[in-house]
């Protein structure tokens, strides 16, 4: 039956499977919260960047984005939802269309469901320096028994065991560099977790999306992914199994704590239209006491044989490894080398504000992404987040920003400021 409908009418079907349970229940059992952020960003470019010949040396916009989650339970249902309206205006936001069909847009000023299943995004204006659209993020319905979950409809899900890169996390993984990782953007899928008698769990997802809009050289759209986590005395463990996006995925991990330290990584093996390759990630995480405050750190290498082998990445090199273009458009990776070397710590200044110094350094051609976050409490509900990133090494470079064409230009940032204000209610 699912062939013969539309994409509207899959919508509706969805909509109709995920009501009824809850639909004559005697006792509702309802809650509902959501924040309103609101943020500014500002970019300034060099003169051989593409950003100043299709804007200006500087670009900047302010955002607001409200959302809204409500969620119902009856004894062993619940239905999840959550409501985005999100409204940006400013030089980035004409920029980002510029280049919303590159795989090297840098927002989600744009958003739009057109790869899931469900249209669940509307576009209120999009047109010049204005974006404004609104949005369900998460809409679905989970029964849980004992020692069973089973969650049908748009969700998100995180997996692996890497904290900047993430090789096993395959269904819309966070950028490494990004600051507000509050919330994954949600995909339509059926998701299960199966609780054993020893501890360790069976998780199984398949997620839906709409074919027609996928690159044509991938033979599925969908991803199915079966994953066994497993516990010993001292460490934790992971298997996956995936079919995504046509190609094969299987993987590894493990995460184990040692004098003091936790010791986590990933071996990620997938078979492409280009053949075999891996991806790896290890990291090790430390929290200690200097000066009276409390500090963590953590240090975290990536493999990634999926990119460029040469070291090259202007436009006719990458032109030719067409699985890692294919990824970097879905925003399945991020990266454009094959060895990464990232660190990063946290300082808490005091018991209301928290510093975060981060880089991130490409291993192949020394480029690097410095990155400085602060946190800070304002009060109960107010949270007051600010970050500076400032890309260094050779022009060319990944950071310092990749060819754009053969006559000089480059996607090339000198810095770039991020703050943002977040009321929680």
């Amino acid at each position: 039956m699912l062939k013969i409908l539309d994409k509207k009418g899959l919508e509706l079907l969805l909509l109709a499977i995920l009501l009824p349970p809850l639909a004559g229940a005697e006792q509702l059992n309802a809650d509902w919260d959501g924040h309103l952020k609101t943020r500014i960003h500002f970019d300034s470019h060099p003169t051989e960047s593409i950003f100043t010949e299709l804007g200006d040396s500087t670009a900047s916009s302010i955002g607001s984005d409200l959302r809204l989650n409500f969620s119902v339970d009856n004894g062993p249902w619940s239905f999840d939802s959550a409501w985005q309206i999100s409204a940006n205006y400013g030089d980035k936001v004409a920029l980002t269309r510029e280049l919303e069909n590159s795989a090297f847009s840098f927002s989600d000023y744009l958003i739009n469901d057109d790869r899931r299943l469900m249209n669940l995004t509307d576009e209120i204006r999009n047109d010049g320096k204005f974006s404004v659209f609104h949005r369900l993020d998460r809409l679905s319905l989970t029964y849980k028994k004992e020692n069973l979950v089973v969650t049908l409809g748009r969700q998100a899900i995180t997996w692996g065991n890497g904290l900047i890169f993430s090789p096993m996390d395959i269904v819309n993984p966070f950028s490494p560099t990004v600051v507000d990782t509050e919330y994954k953007t949600g995909d339509d899928m059926v998701y299960g977790q199966y609780l054993l008698a020893s501890g360790d769990d069976i998780q199984v997802a398949h997620v839906f999306r709409d074919k027609s809009v996928i690159n044509s050289t991938v033979s599925s759209a969908t991803t199915t992914a079966v994953k066994y986590h497993g516990m010993t005395d001292n460490a934790e463990y992971d298997v996956l199994l995936a079919r995504s996006y046509g190609a094969t995925t299987m993987g590894l991990g493990a995460s184990k704590s040692l004098g003091g330290a936790v010791i986590r990584g990933d071996a990620v093996w997938i078979d492409t239209m280009m053949g075999h390759r891996l991806q790896l990630v290890m990291n090790v995480t430390h929290s200690w006491i200097w000066g009276g405050r409390n500090i963590s750190g953590t240090v975290e290498y990536y493999f990634n044989e999926l990119g460029q082998s040469s070291g090259r990445y202007d436009y006719l090199s990458l032109y030719e490894n067409t699985e890692l273009l294919n990824r970097l458009e879905r925003n399945e990776s991020f990266t454009l080398g094959r060895n990464y070397l990232a660190g990063g710590m946290s300082i808490e200044m005091n018991p209301l504000w928290i510093m975060m110094p981060n880089v991130f350094w490409n291993l192949d051609d020394g480029s690097a992404m410095v990155q400085w976050v602060t946190r800070n409490s304002l009060a109960d509900n107010a949270e007051l987040v600010g970050a500076v990133n400032i890309p260094v090494g050779p022009t060319g470079s990944e950071f310092r920003g990749i060819d754009a064409s053969d006559s000089g230009v480059y996607f090339s940032s000198d810095f770039s400021v991020f703050l943002q204000l977040a009321w929680y209610f």
